[in-house]
């Protein structure tokens, strides 16, 4: 272990001498040797092992050489981003926005999601790079839906003086698990900011859509045979279709796993190895983990709303480390780790990249409902990982699946 990290410090520092001409992965593989050279230095700090590796320098720089060598064949080219972190603020202890934009970019976290307005977050994300889903509340929705006016006075206080200023946003999400008769208005609020958006001079730039609950559909085992449940999705759907924007859907598999755990096997909710192969019997289809299963019912149900281009854009996936079955800090890396790197491969439906969001970025000790709430995220809010999670490598294997399957920079 120590030698491993070891060589980490030595690429390093390799990195930082000649990043000024390698490819943006690279230097992302950097920023995130430092993230864990950091975890590990302090470990070993608190254990009195700080002072054991000189003898390793030798041996250490030949075999940086050569793995800097091959990340830098394998970045090359780069432009896939398509995992983000759901950036979450129910908490009483979370670090200030621009130390959190900083913990972003020093992961290689190229996408983030905000729940709400929040004025410290838009300004600490200027020029940073950093691509933002920009939610609004779920009580904006009625009022957005209501009046053409809020909607601009919306779009005006809020999105595009930010975007004038450096700030990318690509999605605007109206609510997050709206439910019962207060999704009715959703669709409304969505035409009354596309319009705010195009009298902004931002029409087509910035995709408007809502973030749903798996339980919008109906009849998802098997995913073929998945529908929505209510009207007012096919019609949310159809309007997807006609300005071009994604789906967003919070897709869950630990809330399915926990809820019935004799029928779903952990291996195949986490992305685990040696999971038994579930095959769809009336597409044909097989899945080897229950992520995919979920999206593809996502775009089934999409297809009979008439909306089959729609994409889906998975807006948050997680799974705890605390607090209730199978929460583990063990469980929540491999799920987590599995899903960052499976972004690149898409499902058997919908090969090829896709987008998603991990939540959380941090634990948020206010969150209501039941324990596991309240540990989704992947850092604590001292900005110390949970567990050891890679984002670098998610980007490089999009990268070459790119390459491999021609497939564009992105949607």
């Amino acid at each position: 272990m120590q030698l491993i990290y070891y060589l980490i410090s030595t690429c390093t520092h390799l990195v930082v001498s000649i990043n000024i001409w390698l490819p943006r992965p690279v230097c992302d593989l950097h920023q995130y040797a430092c993230s864990t050279l950091h975890c590990w230095r302090r470990e070993q700090s608190k254990s009195g092992l700080s002072n054991t590796m000189p003898s390793l320098r030798g041996f250490s720089a030949v075999f940086a050489l050569a793995l800097l060598a091959g990340v830098f064949l394998a970045s090359l080219p780069s432009g896939v981003q398509s995992i983000g972190v759901c950036y979450g603020i129910i908490a009483n202890n979370l670090p200030p926005p621009r130390e959190v934009v900083q913990l972003y970019k020093s992961m290689g976290i190229t996408n983030m999601r905000i729940y709400s307005v929040q004025l410290q977050a838009l300004d600490a994300l200027r020029g940073s790079g950093i691509s933002l889903m920009l939610g609004t509340t779920n009580n904006d929705v009625a009022a957005l839906a209501g009046s053409l006016s809020a909607a601009t006075s919306w779009v005006q206080a809020h999105v595009k003086p930010y975007h004038s200023a450096g700030v990318t946003i690509r999605y605007i999400a109206v609510g997050n698990e709206v439910t019962g008769g207060t999704a009715q208005p959703i669709l409304a609020a969505m035409r009354n900011l596309n319009k705010a958006l195009a009298a902004a001079g931002l029409g087509g730039a910035i995709k408007v859509s809502t973030a749903v609950r798996f339980d919008v559909l109906t009849n998802s085992y098997p995913p073929s045979a998945a529908v929505f449940a209510q009207p007012y999705m096919v019609d949310i759907a159809r309007h997807l279709v006609s300005t071009s924007a994604p789906l967003l859907a919070n897709v869950y598999p630990y809330f399915a796993y926990s809820s019935n755990p004799r029928d779903i096997k952990l291996n195949y909710a986490t992305f685990q190895p040696g999971a038994t192969p579930v095959r769809d019997a009336r597409s044909g289809l097989v899945y080897t983990n229950l992520f995919s299963a979920m999206v593809d019912a996502m775009y089934n149900a999409l297809e009979k709303a008439g909306a089959p281009g729609v994409r889906v854009v998975v807006s948050e996936s997680g799974w705890p480390s605390a607090g209730g079955l199978a929460a583990t800090p063990e469980n929540a890396r491999a799920y987590n780790q599995g899903l960052i790197n499976h972004v690149a491969h898409g499902t058997p439906r919908k090969p090829g990249p896709m987008e998603a969001y991990v939540f959380a970025m941090f634990n948020e000790n206010q969150k209501p409902g039941a324990e596991t709430e309240r540990h989704f995220g992947l850092f604590y809010p001292n900005k110390t990982p949970v567990y050891l999670i890679n984002f670098v490598g998610a980007r490089l294997a999009a990268a070459n699946h790119t390459n491999s399957h021609g497939f564009g920079g992105g949607h």
